[in-house]
């Protein structure tokens, strides 16, 4: 007679969860088992998997912690779970995402299916052009500082399941384990690099930032990819109260504004002609600002209706590709900026280095293509193919730097 199980979970969830862990590929964790070792004992590994989840018996093992080090100075971390537990992980996914995404705000950008970067960006030139004054935001540590009690209360407000409750809280309480085998306790983030965490990430920022500007400032609009949020505000008065409120709520999250990442910004052309310390600003590696633009006639127009300029972006993505280079020895290539390349290739190479799952963003790697299309369709008529090259290839060092968390 078969032994009952304490939870029902379907052998099959667990296998679309290995299925899509392994089109993801990525390193291995703590164990060192890759997806190539997992492989060889397949269905036995499936199978131990799936009774110790069913059983309550499983637990997962310390994450594997990367330091990237960070522009301006020090180090941020990138957590790498075994293979398993991002099987694991991934069947909870599987779960929790079409219970999730629907209740999620239309302005959110971040780790979404059918939401992208290009969007977000697109929405917020739209909008530098209607209203006067942006307030860039962005969240100090934000995975690393996330409120374990409050994560829950909003996954117990979508899920009655008790085994993914019980095992999401297993993988926010597991420990890093450095590279000389010492564990480091965490009692509060998300691990980044986790396949759970970022639909966790999005949850949190779900109702500390946008249930709660519907709620108290409807009339304000704004694009959030993961922590980076811009608001669009049409006076300086009226940002300045807003940023205040922000500060407020998100400490009553345990959460904080990165003070030298966060500013007001006045979005000055040829029909806004007011001055303010800060006329531009920086959003998923693009540099939004005024400039010059040309009709079909060749004919400077009076205001810069493009905002989107790529220049600084595209060299502070060759200094991210150093930072990379001191992490992964093996990847020369990306270091020197006119090194030619197919979109593909780059894109396998990032799967192959990166070392973690890249369900989270294996959308961005497929909307690479639209913006390559994008960008070939105007880039060509300034600079060429070479430059369209270029910026695809700032657009995938883009993705690597959400991977390691390494934002410009």
């Amino acid at each position: 007679m078969q032994e009952a199980k304490s939870f029902k979970i379907p052998k099959r969830l667990i296998l679309e969860g290995y299925e899509k862990v392994k089109s993801n590929q990525g390193a291995a964790g703590v164990d060192q088992v890759t997806i190539a070792d997992f492989d060889k004992s397949l269905k036995s590994n499936l199978y131990k998997l799936w009774n110790r989840m069913s059983s309550g018996s499983y637990h997962p093992m310390s994450v594997r912690l990367v330091e990237i080090p960070k522009s301006g100075g020090g180090t941020r971390h990138l957590g790498i779970p075994s293979v398993i537990d991002r099987i694991a992980q991934m069947s909870a996914v599987l779960v929790l995402q079409p219970k999730l995404d629907p209740i999620f705000h239309e302005d959110s950008y971040g780790y979404r299916p059918h939401r992208s970067a290009h969007q977000a960006l697109e929405r917020a030139r739209k909008r530098c052009w209607q209203l006067d004054w942006v307030l860039d935001l962005e969240v100090s540590k934000f995975f690393d500082t996330i409120d374990h009690d409050l994560l829950m209360k909003a996954v117990k407000r979508h899920t009655s399941e008790r085994w993914i409750l019980l095992y999401i809280e297993r993988w926010l309480k597991v420990p890093y384990e450095d590279k000389s085998g010492i564990r480091i306790v965490r009692t509060q983030g998300v691990p980044q690099g986790s396949v759970i965490g970022p639909i966790l990430a999005n949850l949190y920022m779900h109702y500390a930032f946008d249930e709660w500007m519907k709620r108290n400032y409807s009339y304000i609009v704004f694009e959030r990819y993961a922590d980076d949020v811009i608001c669009h505000c049409r006076s300086k008065d009226e940002a300045e109260i807003l940023q205040a409120s922000i500060v407020k709520r998100l400490a009553e999250c345990n959460l904080t504004l990165n003070e030298s990442k966060t500013k007001l910004v006045y979005c000055k052309d040829d029909l806004r002609r007011g001055a303010w310390v800060n006329e531009q600003f920086d959003f998923l590696g693009f540099t939004f600002r005024a400039r010059r633009s040309k009709n079909k006639f060749k004919v400077k127009i009076g205001r810069g209706n493009r905002w989107m300029s790529f220049k600084e972006g595209m060299q502070r993505d060759i200094e991210v590709t150093k930072q990379i280079a001191q992490v992964f020895p093996d990847c020369d290539i990306l270091v020197d900026g006119n090194n030619g390349f197919s979109v593909g290739e780059f894109t396998q190479y990032l799967k192959g280095i990166s070392g973690v799952n890249l369900f989270w963003i294996e959308e961005p790697f497929h909307e690479t293509v639209a913006e390559y299309t994008y960008l070939r369709e105007w880039l060509n008529k300034e600079g060429g193919g070479r430059l369209c090259l270029m910026m695809a290839k700032r657009t995938l060092i883009k993705m690597w730097s959400w991977i390691c968390c390494t934002k410009n």
